[in-house]
């Protein structure tokens, strides 16, 4: 059974950094598409980062490019979002997320568009002085 389990959300100052962890378990991460999603409240879920497992490759969300920071430790099965320099806008809840359909090369449409991915619980942040 796949479980993605995030944590280290909380509630920080505008400008203050959280790094978030999402460890997998019953998924294999190497060679896959693997990726952060991010839900404003009132507001549907957007993908904001995502990475190919195998190769390393990156991609961001144009409204988050400089601040986010996807990363992996492929020996602990994690999966990482830095944020830096948070905003009140960054409030809500960031789901992680694993495409089913493995090995892949690359992120798809479809990954962004959060169909066919496994999902975690959500870790939520709030960002308020």
């Amino acid at each position: 059974q796949v479980q993605l389990v995030e944590s280290g959300g909380g509630s920080v100052q505008p400008g203050g950094s959280l790094r978030l962890s999402c460890a997998a378990s019953g998924y294999t991460t190497s060679s896959s598409c693997m990726g952060w999603f991010f839900q404003a409240p009132g507001k549907e879920r957007e993908g904001v980062a995502s990475m190919v497992t195998g190769s390393g490759r990156t991609y961001y969300h144009a409204s988050v490019k400089g601040r986010f920071t996807i990363s992996q430790d492929r020996a602990k099965n994690a999966l990482y979002l830095e944020i830096k320099n948070l905003k009140s806008e960054d409030t809500g809840m960031y789901y992680c997320a694993a495409v089913r359909t493995s090995p892949v090369d690359h992120c798809s449409e479809a990954f962004w568009r959060g169909s066919n991915n496994y999902w975690g619980q959500g870790t939520q942040v709030t960002v308020s002085s």
